[in-house]
């Protein structure tokens, strides 16, 4: 099998719980994916779908009381003579050394919110040449050369000032440039970017996502684009992921998820993306009721008490399993129980 055809990073199974006074928070309950060299994986769903635990999870930087109870988190890494291995993450500590040198050298996250992510008192300069320093053997002055030549990569104007600037000085979409700069600072052979776009104007997330795609075409980065936005994957994403409730409910092309929706979740998410051929002041369709609460998860299908197609006596009772559809597309629904 060619190196393209070989997941960089693959998820089993994977379990990440909260336990908590009150109860357990089954934040992620068997997720299951596969992220490929070159290519954009987009994980979409409602905001407490596991999403972004399933990014913290990988990079094992999932805040207490919440721990990785079991799955398989697999990074193919370059080995010698060109021959590569596989290395599983859930067995390195946290805080490892060797896990810390995959956590921001050859995984890299764009946190949601930069505002709350940088620190308040340092530059953003100081920021990125200490990332730069952690993982590469260069002076501080080599470091802030890299660092101003990397926010000149990301289109910031000026970046031999920007760089001794604050995080409150710089606006929403600069931001979010220098969060992505920061990211790249050590040439991350995997970019999660955790809802990039979120709180910026259109014009604004529009470049966003055409940086995150012309540094991809340039670097050859795998993506893994977490949002709840079904325009956003539809531009972005080469393969789809449909999270609801810690559980991957379809997963397939994004050809075959646009086109041919099988879970009923994936259409209603694709149903109350606006038209333009939708006639004015139409109101836009929306999913009944809300995500269960994580102390009370509903018995059987964790979508059933809002699914169209609840089956009475099936979805209720029974948990169904993510089967194989087609070559690359997969759903976990009692409506194809019997489809071979």
């Amino acid at each position: 099998m060619s190196q393209q055809n070989t997941p960089i990073l693959s998820i089993e199974n994977l379990h990440t719980y909260f336990r908590q006074d009150e109860g357990v928070v089954r934040a992620v309950e068997g997720a299951s994916f596969d992220l490929y060299p070159g290519k954009t994986l987009g994980i979409v769903g409602e905001s407490g779908c596991g999403k972004s635990v399933t990014a913290r999870s990988i990079l094992r930087i999932v805040e207490e009381p919440g721990r990785i109870e079991n799955g398989n988190i697999w990074l193919q890494q370059p080995g010698r003579n060109g021959n590569s291995q596989r290395i599983d993450l859930t067995t390195l500590g946290a805080d490892s050394q060797e896990m810390r040198d995959i956590r921001g050298g050859e995984i890299a996250l764009i946190f949601q919110e930069p505002m709350t992510s940088f620190s308040a008192f340092h530059t953003v300069g100081n920021q990125i040449i200490e990332a730069i320093r952690l993982h590469q053997k260069l002076s501080p002055k080599e470091a802030r050369e890299k660092a101003i030549d990397l926010l000149g990569q990301v289109g910031i104007p000026r970046p031999e000032r920007r760089i001794d600037e604050y995080a409150f000085q710089l606006s929403g979409g600069l931001r979010q440039r220098v969060m992505i700069a920061m990211a790249l600072s050590s040439d991350p052979r995997i970019l999660i970017a955790d809802e990039p776009t979120t709180a910026l104007d259109v014009t604004t997330q529009a470049q966003i996502l055409e940086l995150l795609r012309t540094l991809q075409e340039e670097k050859g980065v795998s993506i893994i684009l977490i949002t709840h936005d079904m325009g956003v994957i539809a531009e972005m994403a080469d393969d789809v992921v449909v999270m609801y409730l810690g559980q991957v409910v379809e997963e397939g092309p994004v050809d075959d998820i646009f086109h041919a929706p099988k879970h009923p979740y994936t259409r209603s998410l694709l149903k109350s993306i606006p038209s333009i051929l939708a006639k004015p002041r139409t109101k836009l369709a929306t999913i009944t009721g809300s995500i269960p609460h994580p102390y009370n998860r509903p018995v059987g299908c964790s979508f059933h008490p809002r699914c169209p197609d609840f089956i009475p006596g099936r979805c209720d009772v029974a948990e169904p399993q993510l089967q194989k559809l087609s070559e690359r597309q997969r759903v976990s629904c009692f409506l194809y129980e019997n489809v071979t």
